[in-house]
C-alpha cells in the first residue's frame, strides 16, 4: 500500500506527525512525504520516508501560483499512484484536494488552524472559503484540531461529509516526559514560536524588558524562527541582556529544562498550540490567551494563568503573579499541567484515528482482491 503526504514544512512534520509517519512505515506501507525541502528532511528519510521534493510559497497570493499547484500536485499523485493521501496546512489541504478529487484518489485532510486569511472577514476570507469547499468537497475524512475550528468550517458549509475531532496532534507522552522543575536561583521564561506579531512576540518582548528591569534574577528566552522584521529587535535585546535568542531550537526540551514557565501570549488563529502541550507535558506551567487552540490546554489558576489578547499589562501582572507563588505551588501548577495532556492529548490517539482511515482503505482493497502488506 502506498501513501503520500502533503506538507508544507519539515520541521512540523518531523516534530508534530512523526509518530503518524511511523506507525504507517511499521505496517510496512510505502509512505511519500511531498513538502519543500527543510532542515529535517534526513531524518524523515532516515526514518524510511520517501522524499518527494516540491516548493511553494506558504504565503504567497499570486492566483497564477496558485492554480499551478493543482497541476503539479496532480502530476506527482500520477506517479507516485498512491492508496490514500493525507494532507495538512491550508495550501496542500486545498490544492492538493483538488488534485485528489480531480484524480479519484481517497484523501484525509487536517485542518491544522484557520490561518489570517480565514478568521478575518472579507474578501481574501471568502475566497478561502470558497477554495476550501473546492478542495474538501470528496474527502474521505476531515480532521479538525478544536471544537471552534470545526463549528467555523460547518457554520459556512466549507465540510458537507465526514469528519472528526482530534485533540490537535497530541503530544508525545514518553518523548516529553516530566522534566525535573529547577530552583529558584532565576526565574526563567521561554517564548517558542516562530517569531510574528500574531504569536504574541511584541507582548513578550515588552513584558520581558519590564519584568527584566525589576526583577534582575529573572531570563526571559526567545526559541524560534523569524518570519516577520524582527531581526534587529531581538539582536539588541539580547546585547542588553533583555532576552536570550535562540533562533530555532532542535530539540526544545533542553530549554524546557531549565524554565520554570512557557509564555505564548499569541491570538494568530491556532489548531492546537503544540508548544502547549510539550510544555504542560514536561511539566512546566504555562501562560497564554483565551482562545482557541489554547483555552482547551489552560486551566486558569490550575496549570498555569489565562493573560489577555494583545495586552502586555496585563501580561506583566500575570508573570508577577507567577513569580510571587512559592516553588512547591510552581512546581505543581506543572504537574496538573502533566496530568490533564496524559487525560486528554496522548498522540496515540492522533495516530489511532489515522490508522483507521488507512486501514478503511485497506480493507476495501482486500475486498477486491488486493492484496495486503
Amino acid at each position: 500500500m502506498v501513501i503520500l503526504l502533503l506538507a508544507n514544512d519539515s520541521g512540523g512534520l518531523f516534530g508534530f506527525r512523526r509518530e503518524v509517519l511511523q506507525a504507517m512505515l511499521s505496517a510496512g506501507y510505502e509512505v511519500h512525504i511531498c513538502l519543500p525541502d527543510g532542515p529535517f528532511i534526513p531524518e524523515l528519510v532516515q526514518m524510511g520516508c520517501i522524499f518527494e521534493p516540491y516548493a511553494f510559497n506558504r504565503h504567497g497570493t499570486n492566483p497564477f501560483a496558485e492554480l499551478r499547484m493543482i497541476r503539479d500536485y496532480k502530476k506527482i499523485i500520477k506517479r507516485i499512484s498512491p492508496d490514500i493521501v493525507l494532507t495538512y496546512t491550508i495550501k496542500p489541504n486545498i490544492y492538493g484536494g483538488m488534485a485528489c478529487a480531480s484524480l479519484g484518489v481517497p484523501y484525509v485532510a487536517n485542518i491544522t488552524g484557520l490561518g489570517t486569511a480565514v478568521e478575518n472577514s472579507g474578501i481574501l476570507q471568502k475566497i478561502t472559503l470558497t477554495l476550501y469547499k473546492f478542495g474538501l468537497r470528496k474527502a474521505q475524512k476531515v480532521f479538525f484540531q478544536n471544537t471552534e475550528n470545526q463549528a467555523f468550517m460547518l457554520k459556512h458549509g466549507v465540510v458537507k461529509g465526514a469528519y472528526a475531532l482530534l485533540p490537535g496532534s497530541g503530544v508525545n507522552l514518553e518523548r516529553f516526559s516530566v522534566l525535573e522543575y529547577p530552583n529558584e536561583e532565576h526565574t526563567e521564561f521561554a517564548f517558542i514560536s516562530r517569531i510574528m506579531r500574531e504569536k504574541g512576540a511584541d507582548q513578550y518582548l515588552e513584558a520581558a524588558a519590564y519584568i527584566k528591569e525589576k526583577y534582575p534574577n529573572t531570563v526571559f528566552h526567545v526559541c524560534g524562527s523569524c518570519e516577520q522584521n524582527y531581526g534587529d529587535r531581538l539582536k539588541a535585546l539580547h546585547e542588553k541582556g533583555v532576552i536570550v535568542y535562540h533562533g530555532t531550537v532542535q530539540d526544545v526540551r533542553e530549554v524546557l529544562k531549565r524554565v520554570h514557565c512557557t509564555i505564548h501570549p499569541t491570538y494568530y488563529p491556532e489548531g492546537m498550540s503544540n508548544v502547549l502541550l510539550e510544555s504542560s507535558a514536561c511539566a512546566r506551567p504555562i501562560l497564554t490567551t483565551d482562545r482557541s487552540g489554547c483555552r482547551e490546554v489552560i486551566d486558569d489558576g490550575v496549570n498555569g494563568y489565562v493573560v489577555r489578547q494583545k495586552d502586555s499589562k496585563d501580561l506583566i501582572a500575570k508573570i508577577e503573579k507567577f513569580i510571587a507563588l512559592p516553588w512547591e505551588e510552581k512546581r505543581q501548577m506543572g504537574l496538573n499541567g502533566r496530568r490533564k495532556v496524559e487525560k486528554e492529548f496522548d498522540r496515540q490517539i492522533v495516530v489511532d484515528a489515522y490508522l483507521k482511515e488507512i486501514n478503511a482503505i485497506d480493507g476495501s482493497k482486500s475486498k477486491k482482491g488486493g492484496v495486503a502488506p
